[in-house]
């Protein structure tokens, strides 16, 4: 019983204030990519999509797209997780014109790490983590909300509290500090 409660915590969706579990995964170019790494360089959009081509999917990777110029302004890389194969992710990004990182997860490990699986089907939930300095989680974007990159492009100007943050208050808005 305690070892089934040991697993659920650690497949706890991050929050606020958290920190976001790591993880090494190859982009569909086949660059790896760590997640420790791209947080020493700038703020990291981690965008969990349901299902390449869909209409939800392709108008939040449109916003992006649009507002990439924003992102790249702060720092930001953005990285899109989905269950769908390396090809229907390029074949996607191709349609999309997109300049983000995409990045195919069939079996769905980062999927699990994040807790963002649909119950029953082999889905990922529409769920978006900014993701800040030493891996803290800055703002979380579920459902509908994440469709709009709005909510992403501001939470790349937060930085977490230093000291006495409770997970509450753990993000607070304030102007780059890097150099």
């Amino acid at each position: 019983m305690l070892a089934l409660a040991f697993a659920f915590a650690l497949a706890a969706s991050p929050k606020v204030g958290e920190v976001a579990p790591d993880f090494t995964a190859k982009d569909i170019d086949g660059k790896e990519l760590t997640l420790s790494a791209l947080v020493k360089q700038g703020p990291v959009v981690l965008a969990f999509v349901p299902k390449a081509f869909t209409g939800g999917c392709t108008r939040e990777m449109e916003g992006y797209r649009d507002r990439f110029k924003e992102f790249e302004a702060q720092g930001a890389r953005i990285l899109v997780v989905s269950m769908d194969d390396d090809a229907k992710l390029k074949e996607w990004r191709e349609a999309l014109k997109a300049p983000q990182t995409f990045i195919a997860d069939p079996t769905g490990s980062l999927v699990r790490r994040f807790d963002t699986k649909m119950p029953v089907v082999s889905l990922s939930s529409r769920v978006t983590f900014v993701i800040g300095p030493e891996r803290t989680v800055l703002a979380v974007d579920e459902g509908s909300t994440a469709i709009d990159p709005s909510g992403a492009v501001k939470a790349c100007a937060l930085r977490p509290k230093v000291q006495g943050a409770d997970a509450g208050t753990a993000a607070q808005a304030s102007p780059s500090t890097r150099p």
